[in-house]
């Protein structure tokens, strides 16, 4: 399921990305949200949760904030909570 979280949220970091008129680069699991080469700040990142939790119907962060800096990170948090 993690293949499937990492190419769900490509998907909508392109269209975040798109929407900015930028252009997103070649994301791994390693691609860094904040500090890193994604052209997103904290408001496309809270938005990025808000359309997973909405096309997922999961909430990992329901019990509390939980640590993620890493794409792979946060697919990992949207599998364990399946």
């Amino acid at each position: 399921m993690t293949d499937t979280m990492l190419a769900m949220i490509a998907e909508e970091l392109e269209r975040i990305a798109v929407e900015k008129g930028e252009r997103l680069p070649l994301l791994t699991p390693d691609s860094r949200f904040l500090d890193g080469d994604l052209p997103i700040d904290s408001l496309d990142l809270a938005t990025l949760l808000v359309v997973l939790e909405q096309r997922t119907g999961k909430d990992p962060f329901r019990a509390g904030f939980r640590q993620f800096t890493t794409v792979g990170e946060l697919a990992a948090l949207y599998t364990a909570a399946a």
